[in-house]
C-alpha cells in the first residue's frame, strides 16, 4: 500500500490551501498512491480566533471538494481536519473519503491541545473547541486503519483501542510545534509503532516562521518495529512511503506484544 504524505503550506486564504491541497493530492496519485494525507488545520491557520471563522458544517465546501477528488481519483483521501460546526460548537474534525468519495469516516479530536510549557509554548484549544467522544477506525481492501488527531497520539490507551480493533495503521493529522516538536515528535511517532506493532504516519503543515503558531512540519512514517520509513524537515513536500504488512505480520510473530497481554492484570485502581 503506498501512502502519500503532504507537507503542504497553510495561508490564510481558504480557497488557496484548498486548492493546494487538491494540487497536491493529483501529484500524489499520479505517483500510484493508494491513500493520501493532509495536515491538521490544512485549510485553516492554527489560531482560536480563526476556528470558528473558517469552520463548516457537515458536508461543507472543503469536505464537498475532497470527497468529489477521491472518486474522480479513485483513491482514500485521509483529510487532515478541519473545524466542523456543528450545533453552536466547533470541533477539530478529520474526513477519510473512500475510491468512490463516500464518507468512510469522521474523526473529532477528542483530547484537546491545552498546554503551557514554561519557556516554550502555551495553547488552549478548548477556549475555542470542544472534545470528540469516538475511538475511529475504518475499513480498507488492504485492512483495519485507525485515525486520530495530534495530541490524541500522546495518549497510549486510544492508541491500543484501534490497534485492537484490527488497525495495521494509525494516520495522525497533525501540527506539534518548535516546543513539543524536537522534543517528542518522532519519539511518539516510534512509540506508538513499536508498542503496538503498527505502522503510524504523521502529517504536519509545512513551517511557516511568520504565523503566531509555528508549526514543527517534519512529517513522518514509522514502521512495526520503530524504523523510520521516511521523515520531511520544515519545508513543503510530499513524501511516499510504501507500506509492507507482511512486515506487520513477521514482527507481531516474532515479538507477541499484543497476543502476550495479561488483562487480568491490567484493570486501573486508583487509590
Amino acid at each position: 500500500m503506498r501512502i502519500a504524505l503532504i507537507q503542504m503550506p497553510v495561508t490564510a486564504n481558504k480557497t488557496e490551501n484548498i486548492k493546494t491541497a487538491c494540487q497536491k493530492i493529483r501529484e500524489a496519485s499520479a505517483k500510484g498512491t493508494d491513500i493520501t494525507v493532509l495536515p491538521e488545520m490544512f485549510c485553516c491557520p492554527y489560531e482560536n480566533s480563526c476556528f470558528r471563522a473558517y469552520g463548516e458544517a457537515e458536508n461543507g465546501p472543503a469536505q464537498q471538494t475532497l470527497s468529489a477528488l477521491a472518486a474522480e481519483l479513485g483513491i482514500y483521501i485521509v483529510g487532515g481536519s478541519l473545524p466542523e460546526l456543528e450545533e453552536g460548537n466547533v470541533y477539530n474534525t478529520s474526513y477519510v473519503y473512500g475510491r468512490h468519495g463516500e464518507l468512510l469516516a469522521k474523526h473529532r479530536k477528542v483530547h484537546l491541545f491545552d498546554i503551557d510549557v514554561a519557556g516554550g509554548q502555551r495553547f488552549r484549544e478548548s477556549d475555542t473547541l470542544s472534545p470528540g467522544n469516538a475511538i475511529t477506525t475504518f475499513e480498507t481492501e488492504f485492512g483495519t486503519m485507525g485515525l486520530c488527531i495530534c495530541f490524541d497520539l500522546r495518549f497510549e490507551e486510544l492508541a491500543r483501542c484501534m490497534c485492537l480493533r484490527g488497525s495495521k495503521v494509525i494516520f495522525v493529522p497533525a501540527a506539534f510545534n518548535m516546543t513539543t516538536g524536537p522534543a517528542h515528535w518522532e519519539l511518539l511517532f516510534r512509540q506508538r509503532a513499536v508498542d503496538n506493532q503498527c505502522f503510524t504516519v504523521g502529517v504536519s503543515p509545512a513551517r511557516d516562521e511568520s504565523a503566531s503558531y509555528v508549526a514543527y512540519g517534519n512529517s513522518i512514517a514509522v514502521d512495526p518495529w520503530g524504523t523510520v520509513l521516511c521523515r520531511a524537515d520544515g519545508a513543503e513536500a510530499i513524501l511516499y512511503a510504501d507500506l509492507d504488512f507482511d512486515r506487520l505480520d513477521a514482527v507481531r510473530a516474532q515479538l507477541p506484544i499484543l497476543s502476550a497481554r495479561r488483562t487480568d492484570l491490567y484493570e486501573a485502581r486508583e487509590k
